[in-house]
């Protein structure tokens, strides 16, 4: 949720007298057959991938990828020439690795890893020749940023650790040879810092009282007195997107005088400025840069889908290429190497497994490195529709529709039968949802639901008076967004009003929580991951190193230290009108979870139980903001197909071993979902 800078007395009465079973049985009589389409597994969807993840290492000699380990992911090596020697480089036995990169000088991987999902990440780095690995930032609660690399100093990092003071991340020179931290500059008040290939701190953005950001020049460790641009809330988006090699130009994405973000080019000399891209539907900001100049070679505008639009000609002759190569989906290009003669290559299509490619410019070869879920091939994936939504306010919402194959039999994105759908809500609520293969849209729609992803206002990507329509609007106008989609699927023909879930995590399990609470019979049934129910206690809890993205939060949400603030807050927080709460719900939860806490999970079914109101909670003891491991993602998302099929009536794949092989401790309602005690109980 941070800018990373990646909630009617009568119904009541009535639902006593029907409790969850009776809902249940009702949904089961209703279960639409949606022809002899093969069932999934949710081992191949959302289990580890066979790999993921490719790099080059910048002189083009080694390749590395994700791949597991005893069943745990983690970075393997192998030379370019000769991908089948791939070894593994780490040994992390507890947890995935979320992900690696490698230094400037091609002899280190580097790669950060927490615990348990605290979210306090070391920063680790392994010898590609000896295997000896190192912990750069070997302190406890204690979170590292990377802050600068650099094509000419390239033994060395920038990177930011909050060890002195948890809110501010201190700017420190890392040698990767010898681990020598140095403090370059400390960092009080600063959210960060913009740096030069020479590993120079040329600018720092400190949050103002507006609720933007005030940007000062650096220069020698010295901040000047006075910033030389200053954004309001409304242009928060407006921020640098890093230098050239040459130090002589500084791109960036503005919005000011303007509704989306647009490109430019500043003259660091003379503070002249160039419009490099804009486009009206969609923020811009995606580049693709020169690997050795930095100079801007494309852009993207992701509207519906993503456009590559390329200001380097010869850079669009190899994406015309790759595209008659690949077939139909977006080509992507993972890593480059700082020759630019070899990329890692891929394509989306959707609805087929994508695969990963070795491209050689030169010689015009594309050579298969791996396809990360090869059990997905044959598998009966669907179409996603891009779809624009009407609010009940005017507004366009740019959303992704997926239909199960027996009801959309021609592909065209029609319903030709109504369905149940799940309604996913995308996380942040400051991020947006994007077209291209979902794992999850994939999973329920193979289970028979239809499945709808609307970028409500407060998403990111489609300019600020989209963002900014929805300040203080949680549980309001963003909410009534999320209705208006349903109403709109509705009358499409895609579902009945009776057969609609909501399900989604952080800010899309508020959205869960908000339409069990706000608008209680909306929805069907609700499913709630790591979502906040009370945001006076979400906001007094965020961890310290948000510091500097409290006043935005407090400007786009309601401000917690003034007493209008305060009612906001608690007029939006679901947790007060539990209570009205008459269909289903499931909820899965983190303990370690630093950005919403256990707590929010705790006390909304705690205020449930005291009314007597069924709900189910799920703990997982070893996960944080999410379920970053197999055996927990696989698991709940068995919990939560059964709960789905129990109140949609969609189709089921048995709960098997998946909870028990899980660290799942049901802490309530385990009755109320036939067969999950007997799942869960003999741990």
């Amino acid at each position: 949720m941070s800018r990373s800078l990646t909630l009617l007395p009568l119904t009541l009465a009535l639902a006593a007298a029907l409790p969850t079973a009776a809902l249940a049985a009702d949904a089961r009589k209703a279960t639409i057959t949606v022809g002899d389409t093969p069932l999934i597994s949710r081992a191949a969807l959302f289990g580890n991938p066979v790999k993921s993840g490719a790099q080059l290492s910048p002189d083009g000699q080694w390749l590395s990828w994700m791949a597991p380990v005893n069943g745990v992911m983690n970075v393997w090596v192998a030379p370019a020439a000769k991908p089948e020697a791939a070894k593994a480089v780490t040994d992390s036995k507890d947890r995935p690795i979320p992900g690696h990169f490698w230094s400037g000088n091609s002899e280190q991987l580097l790669f950060v890893k927490d615990n348990a999902g605290d979210e306090n990440f070391r920063l680790y780095g392994v010898d590609v020749k000896t295997g000896a690995q190192r912990d750069y930032t070997p302190f406890d609660k204690v979170r590292v940023r990377m802050m600068g690399t650099s094509r000419k100093r390239v033994d060395e990092v920038l990177v930011g650790i909050n060890n002195r003071d948890p809110r501010w991340h201190d700017v420190h020179l890392l040698n990767l040879k010898t681990g020598e931290l140095k403090l370059v500059m400390k960092a009080d008040g600063f959210a960060g810092f913009q740096t030069d290939e020479d590993l120079q701190v040329r600018m720092g953005a400190r949050p103002n009282a507006a609720g933007g950001i005030d940007y000062f020049q650096v220069k020698d460790g010295a901040v000047a007195d006075k910033p030389f641009l200053s954004t309001n809330l409304e242009d928060n988006a407006t921020s640098p997107l890093g230098y050239t090699a040459d130090g002589k130009t500084l791109y960036w994405m503005d919005s000011r005088d303007r509704d989306t973000t647009a490109v430019f080019a500043e003259d660091t000399a003379t503070g002249a400025r160039k419009l490099i891209a804009q486009d009206a539907r969609a923020d811009l900001g995606a580049t693709l840069r020169n690997t050795l100049t930095g100079e801007v070679q494309a852009y993207a505008v992701d509207y519906l889908t993503t456009e590559w639009h390329f200001i380097d000609k010869s850079l669009k002759a190899d994406f015309d290429w790759l595209q008659q190569q690949l077939g139909k989906g977006e080509v992507f290009v993972a890593s480059r190497t700082r020759a630019d003669d070899k990329w890692i290559v891929g394509i989306d299509p959707v609805s087929k497994v994508s695969a990963t490619y070795l491209y050689d410019r030169k010689a015009k070869k594309l050579s298969p490195l791996y396809v990360a879920r090869p059990e997905l091939q044959n598998a009966p994936l669907v179409s996603m529709h891009a779809v624009e939504i009407k609010s009940r306010d005017g507004l366009t919402l740019p959303s992704y529709l997926t239909l199960p194959q027996g009801a959309d039999k021609n592909g065209d994105g029609k319903a030709e039968q109504a369905v149940p759908l799940v309604l996913l809500v995308h996380g942040g609520p400051w991020a947006r949802d994007g077209y291209g293969y979902n794992g999850t849209h994939q999973w329920l729609a193979n289970r028979g639901y239809a499945v709808l992803s609307v970028n409500f206002r407060a998403s990111t990507g489609f300019g600020k008076k989209f963002l900014n329509a929805g300040n203080k609007q949680w549980g309001l106008a963003m909410h009534n967004d999320l209705i208006d989609a349903v109403d709109w699927a509705v009358k499409q023909g895609v579902t009945s009003a009776d057969k609609v879930a909501i399900m989604g995590g952080s800010y899309g399990g508020y959205a869960a929580l908000a339409g069990l609470t706000f608008t209680p019979t909306t929805f069907a049934c609700a499913v709630d991951i790591v979502g906040p129910s009370n945001l006076e206690t979400l906001l007094g809890t965020i961890p310290p190193y948000w510091e500097a993205g409290k006043k935005q939060m407090y400007s786009r949400m309601g401000d917690p230290t003034t007493d209008e603030g305060k009612a906001i807050l608690r007029a939006a927080s679901p947790l007060y009108k539990a209570d009205q709460i008459v269909r289903p719900l499931l909820i899965g939860q983190g303990a370690n979870d630093p950005r919403v806490k256990q707590a929010e999970s705790d006390q909304i079914v705690q205020a449930m139980q005291a009314k007597n109101i069924p709900v189910t909670y799920v703990l997982y003891p070893d996960e944080g903001h999410g379920f970053a491991k197999p055996n927990n993602r696989i698991g709940f998302n068995a919990i939560a197909e059964s709960f789905l099929g129990n109140c949609l009536g969609g189709r089921v794949e048995p709960l098997g071993e998946t909870v028990r092989a899980s660290t799942a401790q049901i802490v309530h309602g385990a009755d109320f979902l036939p067969g999950l005690k007997a799942a869960a109980e003999k741990k």
